[in-house]
């Protein structure tokens, strides 16, 4: 197994939170506040992880916070190829970005810039109360919050063979239902997720996608339960818990290329907590991630 290390780059973006709660713009700088204390706990190259007593080898440079994408708020496509060109430039470097929303919009420009930098076949892990589906609205235009994993099915290399959608639940439209159906999309509802449990869960998502060359995680945070994660852009009751959450991205992340946490929205936080579940989320990634399977 190769070591990876790992970039954190923050999109401070939410002009396309048309439907939910804007405010996500907010998280980069709370989720990276939150962050400080956890990555400080690197000694000489080493953590020690009390779920399994044991000490991870994760060396002295494994999450580096490269700052802000630069962000333009009026204009969605100059921030979308800023962020594209980034998550490229991070893998093109050899590194593995770790993207902080930002409203789910950035699920495509994220993934575009994993498929820019990769040769073959592109998959997305996708975990979001939404499907994100959508083709498009006179509401919501073509790049919104719910349009994300449409457009990137719309890349060369992505196809809905190599690709899953985990925690969706509740209702959407039939549109984008009917859109699932007719490319062959598949998804594990929340419900079926809690009912598999976390190991179960990750070995049918791992089985789905193992056609892929280069897997990309994309996590919204509204895949994990309002109780647990009150700072979303929308709430969705029925999700799983925060420790499955963390469960699943340990398990996920030796195989993933790249990663992005979206839609932390600080203005509907309470105490932080939401902004701290992030932070771990990036950090389970980075540490368990640093040991690639692909």
């Amino acid at each position: 197994m190769t070591t990876r290390n790992f970039d954190l780059l923050g999109v401070p973006f939410d002009g396309e939170s048309t439907l939910g709660w804007p405010g996500s713009r907010f998280a980069p700088a709370r989720v990276r506040e939150s962050a400080k204390w956890i990555n400080m706990r690197i000694q000489d190259g080493r953590v020690y992880c009390l779920e399994t007593d044991s000490f991870m080898e994760v060396g002295d440079n494994l999450l580096t916070d490269r700052g802000d994408v630069a962000v333009v708020p009026h204009d969605t496509q100059k921030t979308f190829a800023a962020t594209t060109a980034a998550v490229r430039e991070s893998i093109e470097a050899g590194r593995v970005p770790i993207v902080i929303g930002g409203d789910d919009s950035l699920l495509f420009p994220v993934a575009r810039g994993v498929h820019d930098a990769l040769p073959g076949r592109i998959g997305i892990i996708h975990f979001d109360a939404h499907l994100d589906l959508m083709d498009e609205s006179v509401k919501q235009g073509r790049y919104s919050q719910s349009s994300g994993m449409r457009r990137a099915l719309e890349l060369d290399r992505i196809g809905a063979d190599d690709c899953i959608q985990v925690c969706e639940r509740h209702f959407n439209f039939p549109a984008s239902g009917q859109f699932k159906h007719d490319t062959g999309l598949i998804h594990i509802s929340a419900r079926e997720a809690l009912r598999l449990g976390p190991q179960a869960t990750v070995e049918r998502i791992l089985e789905r996608v193992k056609g892929a060359d280069h897997l990309y995680l994309s996590f919204d945070i509204d895949a994990i339960d309002p109780c647990y994660a009150p700072g979303a852009g929308a709430h969705e009751p029925g999700g799983i818990s925060s420790d499955e959450a963390l469960q699943m991205v340990e398990m996920l992340a030796p195989h993933c290329a790249a990663m992005a946490i979206t839609e932390v929205n600080p203005t509907t936080d309470v105490g932080n907590m939401t902004s701290t579940l992030a932070a771990y989320l990036a950090f389970t990634f980075a540490a368990y991630g640093a040991k690639a399977k692909r």
